[in-house]
């Protein structure tokens, strides 16, 4: 892997050795942008990848939530752009980052085996011990839904910016706890910061948590080739059911959604809630799947269980 040394080359094909990487250039997405090299060089040593680092809005703007300023596609519109004008051949994100649809031309071929998708407590070990009016931080409408389902007497105030930001604010007192994605935590070597293991049965994982995707120009046969020993069909299974539920339901950063399918004996179940932010209503459904069943189905009728369940009375609610 190098970083970048010049002009913009050609695009990638075939008959040239390098590949370059779009990614943001914050630790994480520069841990995940150099993993994905590393295991594309290690499957083809005639490959150089090359990373091509940029600051997008959604790390500019870090005094409000992210639905004030359009939505997650924040976090990924200049890697796309750099895809399609050609100053990059792919993008590396975290999936729970990209918006359910993708700009025409570009496309996700690829999907890395799951990571820990769990999300994590940091600052105490114990979530259910907490005195009452504790101070949590979080920028996620999920993990302020299921968590004031589950703790209304807990405070719940708005924490953005990158891993290291946020575990310094804790850090400084400003929070008495902290949620974050273990994925993460543990990509970053931060593992020991995490308290507790939030099981998820009841803090479900947003769509795509854990899973590293990478998107490139549509039908570019040269690229897909080179990703192929990089895909999990697992993840692939889980990532499909779980953007078709959020797609289905109109799924942003501004929805308070929790959607997580996971392998299991007989195949895959997969569970949902939707709610408001406070926690104060929040509907859940559950569905299973046979192992050769179709997940974007699955997805689709998860959705439809939430909406039958109340789902459609919380998004009405949402929407007004």
């Amino acid at each position: 892997m190098r970083v970048p040394t010049g002009a913009v080359g050609d695009t990638y094909n075939a008959g040239m050795s390098v590949l370059r990487i779009a990614t943001r250039n914050s630790p994480l997405a520069l841990w995940q942008a150099r993993f994905v090299a590393a295991q594309i060089e290690q499957h083809s040593p005639v490959t150089q990848c090359e990373l091509v680092s940029m600051t997008t809005t959604g790390d500019q703007w870090l005094s409000g939530r992210l639905s004030s300023q359009g939505g997650k596609g924040l976090f990924v519109k200049e890697l796309e752009a750099a895809l399609l004008e050609g100053r990059a051949d792919i993008a590396v994100h975290s999936l729970k980052d990209v918006p359910m649809d993708l700009p025409p031309g570009l496309a996700l071929p690829c999907f890395l085996r799951r990571h820990n998708p769990a999300d994590a407590l940091v600052g105490a070990d114990d979530l259910d011990a907490l005195p009452a009016g504790a101070i949590v931080g979080t920028a996620s409408q999920r993990r302020s839904m299921l968590l004031g389902a589950r703790r209304p007497d807990l405070d719940v105030r708005l924490l953005r910016g990158n891993v290291n930001t946020r575990l310094a604010k804790l850090d400084a007192g400003d929070y008495a706890v902290i949620l974050l994605a273990a994925s993460g935590l543990e990509r970053l070597e931060f593992a020991d910061r995490i308290g507790q293991l939030l099981p998820t049965d009841w803090m479900i994982p947003a769509p795509g948590q854990g899973i590293l995707a990478i998107e490139t120009r549509a039908n570019d046969a040269a690229v897909d080739a080179l990703l192929a020993p990089l895909h999990d069909t697992q993840a692939a299974f889980a990532a499909t059911a779980e953007r078709a539920l959020s797609r289905a339901l109109g799924g942003s950063c501004a929805l308070p959604l929790a959607g997580y399918c996971a392998p299991t004996a007989a195949g895959w179940h997969m569970r949902a809630a939707l709610g408001l932010p406070d926690g104060s209503q929040v509907v859940q459904a559950e569905t299973t799947c046979v192992a050769d069943g179709n997940a974007e189905q699955m997805g689709k009728q998860l959705a439809q269980a939430l909406r039958e369940s109340g789902g459609q009375a919380v998004l009405d609610q949402l929407a007004g």
